[in-house]
C-alpha cells in the first residue's frame, strides 16, 4: 500500500464518520421537530378555546361596564333632584321657621320685661289675646308654608332645560 493509498483509504473512513454522524443529527433533528409539530397543534387546540372564552368574558364584562354607568348616571340625577329639593324645601320653610323662631324670641323678652318690671298679672294673657294671638301665629304660619304652584316644578324643568 502506498501513501496515496493510505491518504484515500482515511479520507474515505472520515468521510464515512462524517456522514453517519451528520444522519444522526439528522435523525435527531426530525424527531424534535416533529415534537415540536405536536406541540404547537396541542397548544393550538387548547389555546383557541382560551381565547373564545376570554372574548366571552370581555364582552360580559364590557356590559356590566356600560350597566354601571347608567346606574351612575341615574344616580348623579336623583342626587342633582334631591339637592334642588332640599333647597326649596329649605327655601320654602326656612322662611317661616326663622320667622317663628324670631316671633318666640320677642315673646319671651316682652315675657323677660314684664317679669323684670313687677308686673306678674300680665304675665298670663286672658282668652281673648290669646286666641288673637294664636290667629296671627296661624294667619302667618299658613302665608308663609301655602303651596307655591309650580315652584318645584319649575326649579326641575330649569335644570333639566
Amino acid at each position: 500500500m502506498s501513501g496515496g493509498e493510505v491518504a484515500g483509504l482515511i479520507v474515505a473512513v472520515f468521510w464515512a464518520v462524517l456522514v453517519a454522524l451528520l444522519a444522526i443529527v439528522l435523525v435527531r433533528l426530525s424527531q424534535a421537530l416533529r415534537q415540536a409539530g405536536r406541540l404547537v397543534a396541542d397548544v393550538s387546540e387548547r389555546a383557541v378555546p382560551l381565547l373564545d372564552d376570554a372574548a366571552e368574558t370581555l364582552r360580559g364584562a364590557n356590559q356590566q361596564l356600560a350597566r354601571v354607568d347608567q346606574i351612575t348616571a341615574d344616580v348623579a340625577d336623583a342626587a342633582s333632584d334631591a339637592h334642588a329639593l332640599s333647597s326649596t324645601m329649605a327655601a320654602t320653610l326656612g322662611g317661616p321657621l326663622v320667622k317663628l323662631s324670631a316671633f318666640s324670641y320677642g315673646v319671651r323678652t316682652a315675657v323677660a320685661k314684664q317679669r323684670a318690671a313687677g308686673r306678674p298679672e300680665r304675665l298670663v294673657p286672658d282668652q281673648a289675646e290669646r286666641d288673637a294671638l294664636a290667629a296671627l301665629v296661624r294667619a302667618e304660619v299658613k302665608a308663609q308654608t301655602r303651596p307655591r304652584k309650580g315652584l318645584l316644578r319649575k326649579l326641575l324643568l330649569q335644570k333639566r332645560g
